[in-house]
């Protein structure tokens, strides 16, 4: 049985907060659209979902919240992880090798620069900077998630708002 890693930057958020702090800011208008079209990009090529993990940032969790709508996802099944804010590659990799065997698809959405260099690293994929809202799809032929390491995935798919409004995708 695979494992299929859904690697998801937050969608363009505002650039200030109700409270100047970083955490706590929103999705700007165009991060809410690109959400969830990049949701029902997930929906319309048939990508399973089994859990949905999170960084409790405002922008990450309303990003996750958007694309779980789109996939029929329920919200409450969305759980938030405190070490995906601000985390490392190692962190964020620790996080991935404790997932349950018995998701085979798992949505993360995080921040950058983790979730590209991530991304690059379990992948040999060489993308170089993720644009918010983009996804990057990993396929592992693995069944336990704790077996998951550098170079162990490929990349199946780099999905961006852009390439999807442009037909591209």
């Amino acid at each position: 049985m695979s494992k299929k890693l859904y690697l998801v930057r937050h969608a363009k958020a505002k650039r200030e907060s109700v409270d100047n702090t970083d955490f706590s800011r929103e999705l700007a208008d165009r991060g809410l659209r690109d959400a969830s079209l990049v949701g029902s990009y997930f929906k319309e090529h048939g990508y399973l979902v089994d859990m949905i993990i999170s960084s409790p940032a405002a922008r990450a969790l309303a990003t996750a919240e958007l694309m779980a709508q789109q996939i029929d996802y329920k919200m409450e099944g969305i759980h938030t992880n405190e070490e995906l804010y601000m985390a490392s590659v190692r962190t964020f990799l620790q996080v991935v090798n404790q997932l349950k065997d018995e998701w085979q698809g798992v949505l993360i959405t995080s921040h950058d620069p983790a979730v590209t260099y991530l991304g690059e690293y379990l992948s040999k994929a060489e993308v170089g900077h993720m644009p918010t809202g983009s996804a990057m799809v990993i396929d592992f032929e693995s069944d336990s998630w704790a077996e998951i390491s550098e170079n162990s995935g490929s990349l199946d798919a780099f999905i961006t708002p852009r390439k999807i409004k442009d037909g591209v995708q």
